[in-house]
């Protein structure tokens, strides 16, 4: 299965500032900063990881890939 053509410049977009949070999370940690800042920084990276991972799946037609997504997602942000 392919990542929809339309979806996939807005996808980059998404991953590219998701990238430069992460650069900015490493330099937080780099620089001592507040644990809860660095965590809080860390939760907005993986909503717009998040988003990105819907922005894919929603365009599938099939819903079950949307569905095991959704499940992975939950698991995970359950384990935290």
């Amino acid at each position: 299965m392919r990542v929809d053509e339309n979806a996939t410049g807005d996808v980059i977009k998404r991953l590219r500032r998701a990238e430069g949070q992460i650069r900015g999370v490493i330099g937080m940690l780099e620089e001592g900063r507040d644990c809860a800042e660095v965590v809080m920084q860390l939760a907005a990276v993986s909503r717009a990881l998040d988003r990105a991972g819907f922005k894919i799946v929603a365009r599938d037609t099939p819903p079950r890939p949307i569905m095991r997504y959704d499940l992975v997602v939950r698991r995970r942000a359950s384990s935290h």
